[in-house]
């Protein structure tokens, strides 16, 4: 096997050119290893194994310098570059992460990269570098055409060609974002398909950037030589490949949406193996409840920005809403400012991303959106310890970024219920922006009534009513906080439990009416502490005796942590909650 003898690009370049295919197909079948057994991105990485192989045989990496975007494509890069073991050995699979990381390999991964549109300004900010200090390596930038829609891509562009000297993009044109490509730029990607790049109207010349095509971006031969003829060009050159996603995997190419990334599954089949939850998902049960409201209110347009099966829009659900729903691409801060004039002329606009990917769009929220004061509506997803959790992908930082925002209304529900009554009240009134914390993992219903009407902003709802101990407890954790008022009944203890429901401000008549009769007030959070919901409160109890406990997680970055462990380390356990409770009302005596 070649690649078990690759421990350096240095190894790779001592073959012939004729042996890259055997190379290029050992890397493929890495790939699948890993994803077949682990889960990861399926078909970005298929679909650049080729070009990955030429770009390390015809470039002096690490001398030469490569970025790539978003970091879906860089399995292959990692295989070649003293990282194999993460691919061909089982047992260390879990030691490899997902995307670029200088942790791993610092000589060849520069940047941690796991959102896109960032790699053509790193890219610029290196060959600025290497200008300034008298470097004469090749920086090369990798994107993907689904990632030119970001503006941070288009910004990188202005500056790489503005700087007049070597800067090599690779665009890796797939025809594909994670799902469809969705803008202008994609017509004239088309044409230059279609065209052989030969057709006059050029996106990327308008910049000034010297132009090269390559219909066929799996044939190593022409990808050795495309980039040979690139290599040390005194000037920023765009070398656009046309590849296929998911190539060398027939299920990947079939199904490309749904081969962005997959669970575990079984190679011969494309059948999944990992576990089969048939439990309810909250996300999906807010697009079903969406799809059915859209029917109902012509006025009503759900905005995405590239994950569609975020909320469960399918190709068959997106066509099937028509006019009604709009993907604007991988360009979160446009669909914020969309939803924002949409909602001044008129209309309804909903909004839905991830929070990690939202936090693209904070002066968007401020400026464009809540400055205006306009009833758009953002559905926050994945805002919790129980989402998402590589390194660049951490979504519980959402409520110390959004409650601070004036003008913006921040919702947490604790049941679908209560998700349903306040997106309808969210869609319907005219007066307020709003978010909602679209509640993560375990999905909880209830029976009791819950208020449909949210316009009273800041009055918070008292779910039981004890003593000496409140314990306020918002969204997702709400029931955790159910949990601890019981092991604390266990102990004597009749705490109140207390459902805040906006996250943007405090009830302050509730806040100072607990003071009679409470001497320990303990809020818990699905999120950062620092500038949280938590530290609100104890602001607002600060110059009097009552104490305040925070509970959430402390703020660092985490990478593929373990859920129950992050837990216990920072003290969120229900039973460690009510033993530092106790405590506390022990040392008060």
């Amino acid at each position: 096997m070649y690649i078990e003898k690759i421990h350096t690009p240095a190894d790779l370049r001592k073959l012939e050119v004729s042996e890259l295919k055997i190379v290029a197909d050992e890397v493929r079948d890495a790939v699948l290893n890993r994803v077949s057994r682990h889960g990861g991105h399926v078909g970005p990485n298929l679909g650049f194994t080729e070009a990955t192989v030429a770009l390390h045989y015809v470039f002096d990496t690490p001398t030469d310098k490569l970025v790539f975007d978003v970091s879906h494509q860089t399995y292959p890069h990692k295989i070649l570059t003293g990282r194999a073991h993460g691919f061909l050995d089982d047992a260390d699979t879990r030691a490899i992460s997902g995307y670029s990381s200088p942790i791993e390999s610092p000589e060849y991964d520069y940047f941690e990269i796991g959102h896109t549109s960032t790699a053509i300004s790193l890219a610029t900010g290196l060959q600025k570098g290497r200008d300034v200090l008298g470097g004469t390596e090749n920086i090369v930038a990798i994107v993907g055409d689904g990632s030119l829609s970001g503006g941070e891509a288009f910004e990188g562009l202005n500056t790489a060609a503005a700087l007049g000297t070597n800067i090599i993009i690779v665009v890796n044109d797939n025809e594909m974002s994670i799902a469809e490509n969705h803008g202008g730029l994609y017509a004239n990607l088309r044409l230059l398909r279609e065209t052989y790049g030969q057709a006059e109207l050029n996106f990327f010349k308008t910049f000034g950037f010297d132009y090269y095509y390559l219909e066929n971006g799996h044939n190593l031969a022409s990808l050795v030589d495309i980039f040979r003829r690139v290599k040390d060009t005194p000037r920023p050159t765009v070398v656009h490949i046309h590849t296929e996603k998911g190539h060398g995997y027939a299920p990947a190419v079939e199904k490309q949406e749904a081969w962005h990334y997959r669970s575990p599954f079984d190679r011969e089949t494309g059948k999944s193996t990992g576990p089969r939850d048939k439990s309810e998902y909250m996300p999906s049960l807010l697009g079903d409840f969406l799809r059915e409201e859209m029917k109902r209110d012509p006025k009503l347009v759900v905005v995405a920005s590239a994950v569609p099966m975020g909320l469960g829009f399918t190709a068959d659900r997106r066509r099937e809403a028509g006019a009604q729903y709009i993907d604007v691409g991988i360009a979160e801060e446009e669909a914020v400012a969309l939803a924002s004039g949409m909602a001044k002329r008129g209309a309804r606009p909903v909004y839905f991303t991830y929070a990690t990917f939202l936090q693209r769009t904070y002066d968007q929220i401020a400026q464009d959106l809540c400055v205006n004061g306009n009833p758009a509506v953002i559905n926050v997803l994945g805002a919790s310890i129980f989402g998402m959790n590589d390194f660049t992908h951490i979504c519980f930082f959402d409520i110390a970024m959004l409650s601070h925002i004036p003008n913006l209304v921040y919702l947490a529900p604790t049941t679908y219920e209560e998700l349903v009554a306040m997106q309808t009240w969210a869609i319907r009134q005219d007066k307020h922006s709003v978010a909602i914390r679209v509640p993560e993992g375990e999905v909880y219903h209830t029976s009791e009534p819950v208020d449909t009407d949210y316009s009273a902003l800041n009055t918070f709802r008292v779910g039981h009513r004890g003593s000496r101990v409140a314990l306020i407890a918002a969204g997702n954790f709400y029931q955790k906080g159910e949990r601890v008022r019981q092991l604390l009944a266990g102990q004597g203890i009749d705490a109140t439990l207390i459902n805040p429901r906006y996250l943007t401000g405090v009830d302050t008549e509730l806040l100072d009416e607990l003071k009679k009769d409470h001497a320990v007030v303990a809020t818990l959070e699905d999120g950062t502490l620092d500038g949280g919901f938590g530290e609100r409160i104890a602001r607002h109890y600060g110059p009097s005796a009552m104490r305040v406990l925070d509970f959430g997680v402390k703020k660092q970055l985490y990478d593929r942590y373990d859920v129950d462990e992050l837990l216990r380390e920072n003290h969120l356990t229900d039973e460690q909650i009510a033993e530092d409770v106790l405590a506390t009302l022990a040392a008060i005596g």
